[in-house]
């Protein structure tokens, strides 16, 4: 009797993990799903630099792919948690463009970062409403990502462990 009420809770406390796993903070998810369509040419290349310069400090996997409107980084590798970027922008036809963002991972427990708070944190940087901090581990110094992006204000990292895949 004793291991059935231990079992009981184990498999409740299992249920709850996976419950709460999926949950984003609205005013994340209002960011990240809001489009990033830039106003003008000049504007479209400023946006378009800093969309690579964050995926290039966010993410574990190297950029394969960085045209005029495509960046892609290698993975997910099998079974990490490790997101994976393609960052596309496409012209749209009263001459503004639209950026879009997509990352997944490979691992059953959920990705790390969780896509939807990369996803935010990505718009605010590439907007330049935030300086995003990296995330792959290389730290980027203050005065190098002030001169990289000279109007931002400090903004939150993303940090919850847990995710679901996201495309926008």
């Amino acid at each position: 009797m004793k291991n059935k009420n231990l079992l009981v809770a184990l498999c409740l406390t299992a249920l709850a993990g996976c419950a709460s796993r999926g949950q984003v903070d609205p005013d994340v998810m209002q960011i990240a799903t809001k489009p990033l369509t830039c106003s003008s040419k000049a504007e479209c290349e400023l946006w378009w630099q800093r969309a690579q310069s964050w995926v290039a400090s966010h993410s574990k996997y190297k950029i394969e792919t960085a045209t005029d409107s495509l960046i892609q980084t290698a993975g997910p590798d099998g079974g990490k948690r490790a997101l994976a970027y393609q960052i596309t922008r496409t012209a749209n036809p009263d001459g503004t463009a639209t950026i879009g963002f997509s990352a997944h991972c490979d691992g059953s427990m959920g990705c790390k970062p969780n896509p939807w708070e990369a996803g935010a944190d990505f718009k605010q940087y590439v907007r330049g409403t935030a300086i995003a901090a990296p995330q792959s581990g290389t730290a980027t110094a203050p005065a190098a990502a002030d001169a990289a992006h000279p109007e931002a204000v400090p903004g939150k990292p993303a940090s919850t462990p847990n995710g679901e895949a996201m495309s926008q």
